[in-house]
């Protein structure tokens, strides 16, 4: 008790450091490391738990026929959230209200800074154009953590056949590309910790304290000289801070056009029915553009000029792969993801396969919440729940959503007798949605007509 009333007393102090050292030392008080490791392990049974909460039976099903559940027992984990030091790991409960949080520290951390879309607030009643606003997004993560990834490599390797694939130096070549991929999920997250970037404007804003998974959110509100479908680029202020370079935003106006796109087999060879499938076109394989989807999608930007949204189910870690991949083959936009770092690939896959369809549903929600005022285009694919996604938000935002489309995949031999592609499945999905407002799709070439009459819409 005496050492937990001193506690106290130290906390009162304004110095960062020693608060910092006390606070340590109070959970060292009432957290012994054993109990704290299995917080860590309960706070990833939890993250666990609530995808298998958000579970369809749809996706159980495809999961238990694909063998994703073996697979994920039998893959390697790659770290610890016990590795992070005890204040950031115990703080971080206390999210962007942590008063033991600290900057990045640019010798052993660094920060990833997302693409956004800033928009003007609408209100229910009439009123003047209000200021510009956006969502600021960043992850912090531990840099050079040292760890081995030999083993991993060569599981994965494994896995997917490579040893028995082309001559010695193709498959060194292979493992380089898999141990490089492999690196966001190795690298150990680093919660309660902030960065200082520099707005277009010039002043300086603090970004974060990052919570449990090491993300932050806020809104941040712009000047209003600012024009639709302008970009801008924002860093921090120590630019060496941020690996994959500044994060843009889009200014979008209240009204036009806003298109919502799937990423993984709508515009992306992943092969998301297939566990191996996953692993060879995330961690080997040159990512891979569905064919004919990016001359769609220039011709959907020249006619409509819409913002873009992409909507995937990975988790953060993919960013910088997801983010180079589709600035180079189709019109940049604001990328949304799950906001849990996995250090380990059955978390992965999980977050792919599971409790996608109330993970969309909510992010749509978001957009919604942004842009309520814009006219929507969806496209999507029929190996998740992008029909079941896009069907609750038709019939939850009357209006909004004016065209759906969606990809019938059938070049995945795990889809092909799949119940996935039937029609009873799709007219479920799109119960009380109009037929003229859904279309499902093999051949890209097949939209142009229905791309076109949206111009008048």
């Amino acid at each position: 008790m005496d050492r937990l009333t001193s506690t106290f007393k130290q906390a009162a102090t304004d110095d960062h450091v020693t608060r910092r050292q006390c606070f340590e030392s109070y959970i060292l008080c009432v957290i012994p490391p054993s109990d704290l490791h299995k917080t860590c392990i309960m706070q990833r049974a939890l993250d666990r738990a609530r995808l298998l909460y958000q579970e369809t039976r749809g996706e159980k099903s495809t999961r238990k026929n694909e063998g994703f559940p073996s697979t994920e027992r039998s893959l390697p984990n790659l770290g610890s959230p016990f590795s992070i030091p005890i204040t950031q790991n115990v703080s971080s409960y206390l999210g962007k209200n942590n008063p033991f949080a600290g900057p990045v520290n640019p010798k052993t951390e660094s920060v990833w800074l997302f693409d956004n879309t800033a928009y003007r607030p609408i209100h229910p009643y009439p009123h003047a154009a209000q200021p510009w606003q956006a969502s600021f997004s960043a992850a912090f993560f531990k840099t050079e953590t040292g760890k081995d990834l030999s083993k991993v490599v060569a599981d994965i390797a494994d896995k997917i056949g490579l040893k028995k694939e082309g001559s010695e130096e193709e498959r060194e070549r292979g493992e380089q590309t898999i141990a490089k991929r492999l690196q966001p999920f190795a690298d150990v997250v680093a919660p309660a910790r902030w960065v200082e970037v520099k707005l277009p404007d010039g002043k300086r804003q603090r970004l974060g304290p990052g919570g449990r998974s090491a993300t932050s959110q806020q809104i941040i509100t712009f000047p209003s000289n600012h024009t639709n479908g302008q970009v801008v680029e924002t860093d921090a202020v120590n630019a060496e801070l941020t690996p994959i370079g500044p994060m843009t935003t889009t200014f979008a106006e209240p009204e036009g056009w806003l298109v919502i796109s799937d990423v993984d087999d709508t515009i992306k060879v992943t092969l998301t029915p297939s566990p191996v499938g996953i692993l060879r076109s995330t961690f080997l394989s040159d990512p891979e553009v569905i064919a004919s989807m990016p001359p769609l999608y220039t011709h959907i930007q020249s006619l409509l000029n819409p913002t873009w949204f992409y909507l995937s189910a990975s988790p953060y870690n993919l960013y910088p792969f997801l983010r180079t991949f589709l600035h180079a083959n189709y019109p940049k936009g604001t990328i949304l993801l799950r906001d849990a770092s996995w250090m380990d690939l059955s978390g992965f896959f999980m977050s792919l396969t599971m409790g996608t369809e109330a993970y969309k549903t909510g992010e749509m929600d978001k957009v919604h919440s942004w842009l309520p005022k814009r006219k929507v285009l969806c496209v999507g694919d029929s190996t998740q729940s992008d029909p079941e996604a896009y069907g609750n938000i038709y019939r939850k935002h009357k209006g909004w959503v004016k065209k759906i489309f969606i990809r019938k995949v059938t070049d995945v031999a795990e889809m092909a007798s799949d119940e996935k592609n039937s029609p009873e499945r799709f007219e479920k999905a799109f119960k009380d949605v109009p037929k003229d407002v859904w279309q499902v799709f093999e051949d890209p070439n097949d939209l142009y007509a229905a791309v076109n009459a949206l111009k008048a819409t």
